[in-house]
């Protein structure tokens, strides 16, 4: 990257050897241009935020809404109309109505509750590597990381098991859509499929109630004390599935590639077990599964970084360039499984403020069991992708940071 505006290009458009590896983007914006205005495709005024005291305060700044509703017509313009009937939800919301939303689903997330899971987690990752070859090359994105929080989420939300493959496929499709009319028709399609799927879901939760979150979200529901209404019913059932399975996949197969591409951390973790939780924070900060918070807008005119942001424009908070920041971290860009500066929650992974991950002690415990119960099985393991190198996602907008595939030899003939 030679020039700022090179870079402030390519984050803004995307382009391919951008997502293939943004972070030489980032660290040129971080000393350059730290609050970065752009004009993204979608047409919309953004500004990126990029070091990390700014994003860590941006994340818990009241005067940044989540309410998208507010900003309707640029929302409208990015995500199309068909998006609204599934956003009603505490991802979209500020206080008082965000505070009633998370306080219904909190108890499902609790540590407490999150552990009481282990067990089944276990049996899961066992039971979905017994279906893995073991001497041949193949691909352990489909056959591994994504069907592990799958088969949990749509557990926990009582969700059938004959209908995860359509809960995978729907949401891929939400996930991996661009600018063009082509992928907003696809969005669509999808998102109103998941609308009617859960609407339907819960008419019959209603019927006949399960001992699953969603009955029991259906149930507060019909208290009609104030707890949910219809909307933030379905749009909630939607959240919790699309967010509890697609963002741990993600970094189940970011931390898998960089362990097997890092011999010496992955040797640290097998020798001591008990490094397997700080291992998991590092490989969250170091590549993890969401690269940018989801959009907010001003509702005032700001300053961050001696840059105005002013009232009515999106704001953009890219925590995989905050987590790479040396000014928090020391050799942000080596892996680090004993990392002294990376205590739970010091990275930015799974947020900070009022919008923290509500599913962050799920998804640590899945990705630590996962690692944990692959590398004890199968520690020959090996990547397959051979000269070409890891081939990572290029959706033209970075919700997500992740492999396209990830072709691994559990056990390798010796």
């Amino acid at each position: 990257m030679t020039t700022t505006q090179e870079a402030v290009t390519a984050a803004e458009r995307c382009t391919p050897e951008f997502r293939r590896d943004p972070h030489p983007v980032y660290a040129h914006l971080r000393t350059a241009a730290p609050v970065c205005p752009m004009r993204p495709p979608h047409g919309n005024e953004t500004y990126l935020i990029t070091r990390y005291e700014d994003a860590r305060a941006a994340l818990a700044d009241p005067r940044l809404s989540k309410d998208m509703y507010g900003a309707m017509d640029a929302y409208r313009r990015i995500f199309g109309d068909s998006s609204v009937a599934l956003d009603d939800n505490m991802l979209n919301s500020d206080a008082p109505k965000h505070t009633r939303l998370r306080r219904l689903v909190n108890s499902a997330f609790t540590p407490r509750r999150v552990q009481a899971l282990r067990p089944r987690i276990e049996e899961v990752v066992r039971d979905l590597l017994d279906d893995c070859p073991a001497r041949e090359p193949f691909d352990l994105l489909p056959a591994f990381a994504f069907p592990l929080p799958i088969i949990v989420i749509c557990d926990l939300l009582g969700v059938p098991p004959q209908d995860r493959t359509r809960m995978q496929h729907l949401s891929t499709t939400v996930a991996q859509t661009g600018f063009g009319e082509e992928f907003k028709r696809a969005q669509q399609r999808a998102e109103e499929d998941l609308h009617a799927y859960f609407t339907e879901l819960i008419t019959a939760k209603r019927e006949h109630p399960g001992d699953d979150l969603l009955s029991a979200l259906t149930a507060v529901r019909d208290t009609d004390d104030g707890g949910l209404t219809e909307s933030e019913l379905v749009s909630t059932a939607f959240l919790l599935m699309f967010a509890g399975h697609k963002t741990t996949a993600y970094l189940i197969g970011n931390a898998v590639h960089h362990l097997l591409s890092h011999p010496a951390q992955l040797r640290a973790v097998r020798e001591d077990p008990e490094l397997i939780r700080a291992a998991v924070e590092e490989l969250v900060r170091y590549d993890g599964s969401v690269e940018s918070a989801t959009f907010r807008y001003a509702t005032e005119d700001l300053e961050y970084s001696g840059t105005r942001i002013p009232k009515g424009a999106l704001v953009q908070i890219a925590l995989t360039s905050a987590n790479r920041d040396p000014l928090k971290f020391e050799a942000p860009d080596e892996l680090n499984v004993r990392r002294p500066d990376n205590a739970q929650d010091a990275h930015l992974g799974f947020g900070h403020g009022s919008h923290y991950c509500l599913g962050a002690p799920l998804a640590r415990l899945e990705t630590q069991l996962a690692l944990t119960l692959l590398f004890d099985r199968f520690p020959r393991m090996t990547l397959a992708d051979g000269a070409g190198g890891p081939r990572w996602l290029e959706v033209p907008f970075p919700a997500f940071r992740g492999l396209a595939e990830l072709p691994v030899v559990l056990d390798p003939a010796g």
